[in-house]
């Protein structure tokens, strides 16, 4: 069954703290208690002039080189009303880039209204795109699936079936041929984008495969460090079970299946199994092929054409 979260709510101010190294100019006691729920982060400078209509105060709010020079050309009084007006909704946070002294206004105001001010060395635009990206990924639309996640020459594949259809030995196969396991029996899979899904698995279990007659393994201590991995991009689903007689399965691979996760269209698979099928090397090929569709060669579609030309010939 899996299990759905439509979006991580928030992470606590803290988290932000620590993950980019600022410096607390001024905070209020409860920085745990403060909560980052905005995926999105603004630069204020419209605000700073006086327009708030469409102002999302739940983002983190950046001052940089430019607000700094536009708020210098006014008296400390003009700062200290237009300050007063900014820190007056409730922002999570304010963090001045570049590391860039404040203005005695804005840490005035700032403690007037108990919004917590930080500050970063970093350039404004650096410092916008890593905590956009860390945000994104905090925050992103979530759900738990019950499968094994494997990085195969590069693709990330998300192997689905039922219990006991032998996802795991899989696995441990592809990992004995020099690939990666991200994630095995929960797979923590997020939204990053509108295009992305990224695998990763749960803390608890990270690095743990579960092989049925042996019991948990911890595949880093036996294989390395290279026979792991944290996260890996969601390429291709491959859909493993029971070969079933009479079952019309896809010969020529010219359909090409999707399934929905998270409103995303993954590229899908559907492989049969039963004994004498070696299903690491079907995997691997499985991963290259799609490799090469995502290169714009479809090896279905060039046999029709083949075939077709040749019956033209006729």
């Amino acid at each position: 069954m899996d299990s759905v979260t439509c979006k991580n709510s928030s992470v606590t101010l803290n988290e932000v703290i620590r993950e980019f190294e600022l410096e607390v100019l001024y905070a209020p006691d409860n920085l745990d208690h403060i909560q980052v729920s905005s995926d999105d982060i603004n630069r204020p400078g419209l605000q700073l002039a006086g327009f708030f209509e469409w102002f999302d105060e739940n983002r983190l709010q950046i001052l940089g080189m430019s607000e700094t020079s536009f708020l210098s050309q006014f008296s400390p009084e003009k700062r200290k009303d237009i300050f007063d007006k900014f820190f007056s909704y409730n922002l999570p946070a304010t963090i001045i880039s570049r590391d860039i002294a404040p203005f005695p206004e804005c840490l005035e105001m700032a403690e007037k209204h108990n919004i917590p001010l930080l500050r970063s060395k970093e350039w404004t635009s650096t410092l916008m795109s890593d905590m956009l990206s860390t945000l994104k990924v905090w925050l992103a639309p979530q759900i738990t699936r019950h499968g094994v996640l494997v990085e195969v020459y590069g693709e990330g594949l998300l192997i689905l079936g039922d219990s006991g259809i032998g996802k795991s030995e899989t696995a441990i196969e592809l990992i004995k041929r020099g690939h990666r396991l991200i994630a095995d029996d929960a797979v923590e899979i997020r939204k990053v984008s509108n295009r992305t899904l990224v695998g990763s698995a749960p803390a608890v279990i990270r690095h743990f495969i579960e092989l049925r007659g042996i019991g948990v393994i911890d595949v880093r201590r036996i294989f390395g460090m290279g026979a792991v991995k944290a996260t890996e991009r969601i390429d291709l689903v491959i859909n493993l079970e029971l070969w079933q007689e009479g079952k019309n399965y896809d010969r020529l691979g010219a359909d090409n299946l999707t399934t929905s996760i998270l409103d995303l269209d993954i590229p899908q698979l559907t492989i049969p199994v039963k004994p004498g099928r070696n299903l690491a090397v079907i995997l691997e090929v499985a991963a290259m092929n799609n490799r090469d569709r995502k290169m714009g060669f479809n090896s279905a579609n060039d046999l029709m054409a083949r075939l077709n030309d040749a019956f033209k010939a006729y």
